[in-house]
């Protein structure tokens, strides 16, 4: 037994003194993925999919070149979206009519301009909606 205690001091003194040394590079933390991450990730991938068989379509690549698009930078952009954004372009995708139509272009384009036109007015740098003001500046001019 004496000669197991003093065979095993030098070794337990070696490895007390790796683990001291070693401990700050040893921290690693598992934590839980939740189930949307991976929903979503699985959401995201199919809705890439779909976008690229999107535009993998002959008429939507006749249609980008007659736009003055190429089909490949398409392609590359689409790949370079988040998550997010590429979920919400294949959800556009899905809900748009088959002939398309310019008028919601053109609501969205107005309500861009109505929403930055009304956040620089509440900031100050404009003066265009005197119904963003508050009745204490109404009342100084």
């Amino acid at each position: 037994m004496k000669t197991i205690l003093h065979m095993a001091k030098p070794v337990s003194l070696f490895l007390t003194i790796l683990m001291l040394l070693a401990g700050p590079y040893q921290s690693a933390f598992a934590g839980m993925i939740g189930t949307e991450t991976v929903i979503d990730e699985s959401l995201a991938q199919e809705a890439r999919d779909y976008v690229n068989r999107v535009l993998a379509r002959e008429d939507v690549q006749t249609e980008l070149i007659s736009q003055g698009i190429d089909t490949v930078e398409a392609k590359a952009r689409v790949d370079s979206l988040t998550e997010a954004e590429v979920v919400g372009l294949a959800g556009q995708l899905e809900q748009l009519p088959a002939g398309g139509s310019a008028f919601g272009i053109l609501v969205g384009a107005g309500l861009i301009v109505f929403i930055v036109l009304v956040a620089t007015d509440i900031m100050g740098f404009t003066d265009v909606f005197p119904f963003v003001k508050s009745k204490d500046e109404l009342q100084k001019k």
